[in-house]
């Protein structure tokens, strides 16, 4: 086993507490604009870069060759973007149990911190903002030993968000890591355990306190589903200690 040199945490229902306001906000999107879908289908598809929903959504009800479609996306997407930076802008936003905590530790180990999400970046920049986790990082959200985070990876920064694994691999990139072995990638969501494998990490973690529970996340690959981030120091510790010298 590899020393761990970076964890890639999801934002919404991992680090930053989530109360199903986005979920609400998509509901409140697809119903101004005519868009039928239920709160389960909306909950399934959380994690995912959001405009890739309002397209999959919208193609099973016009099809893929419909001249309605982009047009369709378009609005409700915008509506979405509207209500979604609104929300956060007026609400802020707060960390999950146990996120300050386990960011200390990993800080005190040298483990780099990076966090990635299905939203885009100008609302990913509301919400760290908010919480203070913007301090510190560049014009390509990069941080450094002095910051609390080290990097921030939106869904529109690359080419294809969740289950896909190209977030974590910029994330890798970004903070010179090359080895996925050396990498954690943890979050709340079925995308977020799909990703983590597709990127061939060395744990994949799940949190069950987030948007999904034990029952949501146990059939998804993952070699951990955690109560809380409260958890995942005393996970990295025994597994540090199986690390021969």
């Amino acid at each position: 086993m590899q020393p761990i040199k970076l964890v890639v945490f999801d934002m919404a229902g991992t680090t930053v507490t989530d109360q199903h306001e986005v979920e609400r906000c998509f509901a409140q999107a697809a119903a101004q604009t005519g868009l039928p879908v239920s709160d389960e289908r909306i909950l399934a598809m959380q994690g995912l870069a959001k405009r890739y929903v309002f397209e999959t959504l919208w193609k099973e009800q016009l099809g893929e060759t419909s001249p309605e479609l982009t047009p369709r996306v378009d609005e409700s997407y915008a509506i979405f973007k509207d209500v979604l930076e609104n929300h956060y802008r007026t609400n802020g936003a707060t960390p999950t149990e146990g996120c300050l905590e386990t960011f200390t530790y990993l800080k005190e180990q040298g483990i780099s911190i990076a966090l990635t999400t299905g939203f885009y970046r100008v609302v990913t920049d509301i919400i760290l903002e908010k919480l203070g986790w913007l301090d510190g990082l560049d014009g390509r959200r990069i941080g450094g030993p002095g910051s609390l985070i080290q990097a921030s990876i939106a869904s529109d920064e690359v080419e294809r968000g969740r289950p896909y694994p190209l977030m974590i691999e910029r994330a890798m990139t970004l903070l010179d890591v090359v080895n996925p072995k050396t990498v954690v990638n943890i979050g709340d969501t079925p995308s977020d355990l799909l990703s983590g494998r597709a990127a061939g990490v060395a744990l994949n973690l799940g949190v069950t306190n987030g948007t999904h529970h034990v029952d949501q996340l146990d059939t998804y690959p993952h070699d951990y589903l955690l109560g809380s981030l409260a958890e995942l120091p005393v996970l990295l510790a025994s597994r540090s200690e199986l690390i021969l010298p």
